[in-house]
Parts: structure tokens; sequence; C-alpha cells
């Protein structure tokens, strides 16, 4: 049961990895600004630029998760790569989530006087949010996975 759990778990994550990167395609060409935008400005703008360097991080975590579904399916959890594995992970949420904070900074400040960033400002208050947990989940775990890999000597 474990190792089905697991699999189907690495699929859910190579998924989200998928639609992820697509909607980074997708969403910069239907995105307002971009209406009278060429192609290749449409992809340089430095906020579209600031949201790709971001995603790097998130992607780096995503990896890391499907690595760590691994190490489960082959009942080494309690290995010291799963340690790895989890601490990369918290350290990717908080830095994603410092990233994110900082996106929203950028565009309460800077934001055209004629928008309303609130839709923006809550998507980002969320993403946060959740990264956070991402980060508490993974730090608590990683505690876990210390402690019973050491062993008294």
């Amino acid at each position: 049961m474990k190792r089905v759990l697991t699999i189907f778990l690495q699929i859910v994550i190579l998924l989200v990895g998928v639609v992820v990167f697509a909607f980074l395609i997708w969403f910069p060409l239907v995105e307002g600004r971009a209406a009278n935008l060429d192609l290749f400005s449409i992809y340089f703008d430095p906020f579209i630029l600031y949201v790709y360097i971001t995603s790097i991080v998130f992607f780096i975590g995503m990896y890391k998760a499907f690595k760590l579904f691994g190490y489960i399916r082959q009942n080494k959890h309690f290995s010291q790569n799963s340690v790895e594995a989890l601490k990369s992970i918290k350290y990717c949420a908080i830095v994603l989530s410092l990233l994110i904070v900082m996106a929203g900074v950028y565009i309460k400040i800077f934001h055209n006087k004629e928008d309303d960033p609130a839709g923006f400002l809550a998507i980002c208050a969320l993403a946060t949010f959740v990264s956070i947990l991402f980060a508490i989940v993974a730090a608590i775990f990683e505690k876990k996975f210390y402690l019973d890999t050491d062993e008294p000597e």
C-alpha cells in the first residue's frame, strides 16, 4: 500500500509541476499589460522575469519532495538523505515565502494608481501562508526523521 501511495504522490508532484510550468508560459500572454506588447517584450518584462527566477526555488522544492517520496518508497525514510531532502524543502519554502512577500511589497508600492492590487496581494498572502505551512511541516518531519536516524554510540 505504501508503495502505491508514494508512486501516486510522485505522480501528483509531477502533474503539479507540469501545470505550474504551463501556467508560467501561458499567463504572460493573457495578462493585461501584454495586450500591446510583442512576444519578446512580454517574456522579458522585469516582473515576469522575477516570477520566473522565483519559480526556480519552487521547482527545486518540488524536485526534493519527489526524491523524498522515492526514499520513502524504498523504506529509507529515516535516512540522512531524507533528512537532507526535508531540510532543502524547508529552506525552499522559506525563501519562496520571502520572495512572494517581496513581490507583494513591490506591487503595493509601485502599482499603477488606476489598478487595484488587492487581488494580487490576497494571492501573495495565501501563497505565503501555504509556503510557510510547508516549511513548518518539513521542519517537524526533519526533526522527527533526524531524531530517529540518530543512533546511540
